[in-house]
């Protein structure tokens, strides 16, 4: 920009290549994104990943109270408003068969849609759909228009309906309108402020500008093992998506061949690991099916590139229609053209009854793309979306035939095909777990139509209490009762952080409250061992003290969890020299046996977890060369922790040998159980070098400098504390001479937060 004159800069356009237009000679340092450290560096820990999506980023500032906000809005009229906007129509894009609702009802499940049961990410709850890489990706294709549509709606109504609110109830208002009986709508998703960096979406390295089609997207695709159909045939973990840039599987098929069969392969893998069993399955895809169309009618190659990297003049569209106008007959969204069912906009069983009344054989779209037919030439029409009079043949996508031709999938197909009844309430009920299967407990649902039914086994169901709670002086009594149990101030330390330590902020699941630590699968995995003889202790401690009340006060045994390592703490800090409160509040609940979805909870037993240095016995085989200190760094993410947060935490976990064995790596300190800072001085001093202690480089021997004598030992999860230039900065303070007592001040305060994470039931 520096040897432009005058003149050139008024001719000058810049193009959307994807590089710096300034070229190597930058004015400012800031501009221009290439080469990024990940280019220099590609095993760098992204400690900062931490810190996205921060408070400066939020332009409703930290005192906004959303839900105080969106509880003042009246949500009949809200509904009405939208649904008044569902049955207009735009020039710049008219609505299909004059109702905007079908591709309502794709946008909501698609926001949706993205929810994985593995790591808990993606999901309606913070509309990352407006951002990239969500906002561009194929399957995506249009979905910018429907929020242009009802900004609106928005706009009318501010910062008190937050997007990821309207995208949802705006699906559950196109479903009302077109005869659908909803489950009920809760309102409490925060909005997101910037895009997701931290999410893994797949392996693939993935060119927008390359890819328009799904023929083309998905031969590069490298997230499986084995072949489709092979016994080891299995999908990366946490992946749900069976191919890049797509919300669930290929409608053409894998790999766009076709095949039925495998398809029900694929969505059986695909939506499983978005927590939905085969009758959710098929409810969702035969009821969103039975609405609306697909879109086809121009060649891939010829659409425009997506959102994220059209043209400045876009603002913010994207795909590109050349043809006609661009719209309504002329639409191009996945390249399949047509509609189900001969009423598109009602709720009927047309869908299922055209599934198995008809053969189907395989045709292709105007736009290329692989789609079946009817095989008789007198089967229903459907009317065409735009131009009046005309009837176009019906279309299944190879999808469809999937739940045809699986005999698992038949049978539910059939079971709903003479029963209309069981198949309206089956799609009601999984309509409502997909789009707030991610909000949590129910303590976080707003709203008139929220549903408190206990049989919602997905919603982690915690009874309520009917009991007083503890006040001070019991807490205080309950301390002194609990250190003078038979248990070391280690085991109580390690059993409270294990209760906690298993909350997802990403889908706000697992945590303290509950108690489930003692209840299967929790109690029962390898790495909560040491927790067992604990929980007991504490059981026994509870019924005496609940039979000792009178006036109807108890303690839970989840309250008497994290009470106990509490008590701990403060012990360990005064032995240290520094008296320190750690905070406790009361109010967890117990559920029961009962309450606890177990295989949906398995999801939740770490490969790895640093905090507690434990790595599963098959952590070679599931991790597929993911170092321990990443997932580290991605337990530490769930957890919403800063990077200070992270280091003062481990500090005092490796201060009180809250190790899962017991073991000694990382236990950098002669005065194990006392809330020392030796672990950062220790890992900061240059009296020490350390060495690998085995062929991997898993684990360590620090020897000391002058007489080669072995002192400690430890894993990655306690070097990279020493090793990652961000993590050492934070380090060295609390290493300094003034860091211990800064780090019990910061150790308390993250502790506190970790055992917090999931008391909804006090917070928003």
């Amino acid at each position: 920009m520096n040897n432009l004159s005058p003149d050139k800069t008024d001719t000058k356009t810049f193009e959307m290549t994807g590089q710096c237009p300034f070229g190597g000679d930058r004015i400012g340092g800031a501009v221009g994104t290439p080469p990024a450290l990940s280019d220099w560096y590609p095993n760098r820990l992204k400690v900062e990943l931490l810190h996205q999506n921060g408070a400066s980023a939020n332009p409703l500032g930290d005192d906004f109270d959303y839900a105080q906000a969106f509880n003042a809005i009246d949500l009949e009229a809200l509904k009405q408003d939208i649904k008044t906007l569902l049955t207009s129509s735009v020039a710049w894009w008219p609505s299909d068969y004059g109702n905007y609702g079908p591709q309502m009802i794709r946008m909501a499940w698609h926001s949706a849609g993205t929810y994985r049961i593995a790591d808990g990410r993606g999901g309606a709850g913070e509309a990352l759909m407006r951002f990239a890489p969500i906002n561009s990706w194929w399957d995506n294709g249009n979905t910018d228009k429907s929020r242009r549509l009802i900004w609106p709606i928005k706009q009318q109504y501010g910062s008190a309906l937050s997007w990821a609110d309207l995208i949802v109830l705006t699906g559950n208002c196109a479903l009302e309108i077109m005869g659908f009986p909803t489950y009920g709508f809760a309102g409490g998703r925060h909005d997101a402020w910037e895009a997701d960096n931290a999410t893994y979406w797949g392996p693939e390295v993935w060119d927008p500008k390359n890819v328009t089609s799904f023929d083309s997207m998905v031969m590069r695709d490298k997230r499986w093992r084995g072949r489709n159909g092979d016994a080891d045939y299995d999908l990366e973990n946490p992946l749900a998506a069976t191919h890049q840039a797509v919300i669930y599987v290929n409608p053409e098929g894998p790999y766009a061949n076709g095949d039925p069969m495998g398809s029900a392969r694929d969505i059986r893998v695909s939506f499983s690991r978005m927590a939905m069993n085969d009758e959710e399955t098929v409810a969702l895809i035969a009821g969103g099916h039975a609405f609306g169309k697909s879109h086809g009618m121009v060649k891939a190659d010829e659409i425009g590139a997506p959102p994220e990297i059209s043209p400045m003049e876009a603002m913010g569209f994207g795909w590109h229609n050349p043809k006609g106008p661009g719209n309504a007959e002329f639409t191009m969204t996945n390249g399949i053209e047509g509609s189900w069912t001969s009423n598109p906009t009602q709720w009927d069983n047309d869908y299922l009854e055209n599934l198995f009344k008809y053969e189907w054989e395989q045709t292709k779209s105007p736009a290329g793309a692989l789609q079946w037919t009817p095989t008789d030439p007198n089967a229903s029409k459907t009317p065409d979306a735009h131009i009046p009079g005309q009837l176009n043949a019906l279309m299944m996508m190879t999808t469809d035939i999937a739940l045809k031709v699986d005999p698992d999938y038949r049978q539910v197909c059939e079971k709903f095909l003479h029963d209309f009844d069981a198949f309206t309430q089956a799609f009601s009920k999984a309509w409502y777990k997909l789009t707030h299967r991610d909000m949590g407990p129910r303590e976080r649902y707003l709203g008139s139509e929220k549903r408190n039914d206990n049989d919602l086994l997905w919603q982690d169901p915690i009874p309520l209490a009917d009991y007083a709670l503890v006040d001070a002086a019991d807490i205080a009594a309950l301390k002194q009762s609990i250190l003078a149990l038979r248990i070391s101030p280690s085991d109580l330390v390690y059993t409270a952080f294990s209760a906690a330590v298993s909350h997802r902020s990403s889908d706000k699941r697992g945590g303290a409250n509950g108690g489930r630590l003692a209840l299967a699968p929790q109690k029962d995995w390898a790495v909560n061992r040491r927790t067992v003889p604990v929980v007991v202790a504490l059981r026994t401690l509870m019924a005496e003290f609940n039979g000792q009340q009178t006036g109807g006060k108890k303690v839970s045994l989840a309250d008497l969890i994290v009470l106990g390592g509490c008590a701990a703490l403060e012990k360990a800090a005064a032995d240290a020299g520094i008296a320190t409160a750690v905070p406790f509040t009361p109010g967890r609940r117990d559920t029961t046996q009962e309450f606890t979805d177990i295989e949906m909870f398995t999801w939740l037993k770490p490969v790895a977890d640093g905090f507690r240095n434990y790595l599963d016995d098959g952590f070679a085989e599931i991790s597929q060369g993911v170092a321990p200190e990443e997932l580290f760094l991605d337990k530490a993410q769930l957890l919403s922790l800063t990077a200070p947060e992270w280091v003062a935490l481990v500090g005092g976990l490796r201060a009180m040998n809250a190790n899962h064995d017991g073991s000694a790596h990382g236990i950098f300190t002669d005065r194990v159980g006392v809330l020392t800072n030796d672990f950062f001085t220790v890992l900061t001093s240059m009296d020490f070098e350390w060495t690998k202690a085995d062929a991997q480089g898993m684990t360590f021997s620090l020897d000391d400098r002058a007489t080669g004598e072995q002192r400690f030992t430890a894993t990655r999860a306690d070097l990279v504390f020493g090793a990652n230039s961000q993590l050492r900065a934070v380090a060295e303070i609390y290493a300094g001479s003034d860091g211990h007592p800064r780090f019990l001040k910061a150790f308390a305060k993250a502790w506190d937060k970790v055992m917090m994470l999931d008391r909804y039931d006090v917070k928003v």
